[in-house]
């Protein structure tokens, strides 16, 4: 990609952030034109890591970060805190625990002693298909709360969104998991949720939280908390399993 190319030819303090804008022409009912408004909000971010820094030691911990970023820039917005914008671990921003409005990609290469990490992410600010989108969501919390809350656009939550990154990075550098982690469990959607290890009737555990690497700890009943690691395991809340591959 071109973002990837250009991130090894820029000054190292510059960041370099490209946003996708897409928009299609469709037809409405009775021959009307509709036009569906630009409605995801898609970018890829380029940062570089210090490997020898907090962050550099815990690379998993970015996908959290960014998921947090996004759900952050919308309920750190006066009167939308309590908008139903939520984390799924390990890089998936829900509707409360049932529906997927947007996920997070991270891509990252070390380069003597510098992480060049490229950040994929992308929400639904603005379509009600496939899935619901944040405009929705606020929608909705209008007419349950009687609020007269505005839309948001596209372009206002990325800039949010790595605004809120660039803070959450250095809170993490100074100091290390702990100081993201309470927002990040306030946010997410796994707190007391039951899973099945290994299989369907496999044992039952508890997830807990994460660890210090950004991977899942779940607690099985004489076991003592474990970790599971998403790069060896698929995670079905649907199933509710944690399935090694």
């Amino acid at each position: 990609s071109l973002i990837g190319r250009l991130m090894f030819e820029l000054p190292e303090e510059m960041g370099l952030i490209a946003v996708a804008v897409r928009q299609t022409q469709g037809k409405g009912r009775g021959g009307n034109v509709w036009l569906s408004p630009v409605g995801c909000a898609l970018c890829t971010l380029h940062i570089s890591i210090p490997l020898h820094s907090n962050l550099g030691q815990r690379i998993p911990f970015i996908q959290h970060l960014v998921s947090l970023a996004v759900v952050e820039a919308v309920r750190s917005i006066p009167g939308y805190e309590d908008i139903e914008l939520r984390v799924k671990w390990p890089n998936d921003i829900y509707y409360s625990d049932l529906m997927k409005l947007g996920g997070v990609l991270v891509n990252s290469t070390l380069i003597e002693t510098t992480f060049h990490i490229l950040i994929g992410f992308g929400f639904n600010v603005n379509n009600s298909n496939p899935t619901i989108c944040i405009n929705d969501l606020i929608a909705k919390f209008n007419r349950e709360e009687g609020t007269e809350l505005k839309p948001l656009s596209a372009d206002c939550l990325i800039a949010r969104t790595v605004t809120v990154l660039e803070r959450l990075i250095e809170i993490f550098q100074e100091k290390g998991p702990n100081g993201v982690l309470p927002q990040y469990y306030k946010y997410w959607v796994h707190s007391g949720k039951q899973v099945r290890l290994r299989s369907e009737d496999g044992p039952v555990a508890w997830i807990v939280g994460i660890d210090d690497y950004g991977y899942l700890q779940v607690h099985q009943e004489g076991k003592g908390v474990e970790s599971v690691h998403p790069d060896g395991n698929s995670f079905d809340m649907l199933r509710n399993l944690i399935v090694p591959k």
